[in-house]
């Protein structure tokens, strides 16, 4: 196994693709992560927060559209995912430049 950091890096850059492609910001880290698990050291667990990551806000994201029918509740919803989905691959990419693992919040390990 080999340490790449600036691959780890992309790994997370590249959830941010959801901002002009709904789905490409799964599929992108999902490729990178499974081409790359058993070639660079620590991917298999930063691939795996990313996974957990974007399935959770994609979960929580449709839990928010029926709220919208309820004052407005599903749109605040929106807008805060929103956020947190481009805030926090941001950090977490320079986190994994860094050498330490990611952090990201409201995540159900449903890959562990």
């Amino acid at each position: 196994m080999k340490e790449n950091q600036q691959l780890l890096v992309f790994l997370h850059l590249s959830q941010l693709l959801n901002v002009f492609s709904g789905f490409l910001g799964i599929i992108v880290p999902l490729v990178i992560w499974q081409t790359n698990k058993k070639l660079v050291f620590e991917m298999d667990a930063h691939g795996k927060a990313v996974m957990n990551f974007q399935i959770s806000v994609f979960i929580l994201a449709l839990c928010c559209i029926p709220l919208i029918l309820f004052f407005g509740l599903g749109i605040v919803g929106i807008i805060i995912l929103s956020i947190i989905s481009i805030v926090f691959p941001v950090l977490n990419a320079i986190r994994a430049g860094n050498g330490t693992f990611p952090n990201y919040p409201l995540v159900y390990k449903f890959i562990d």
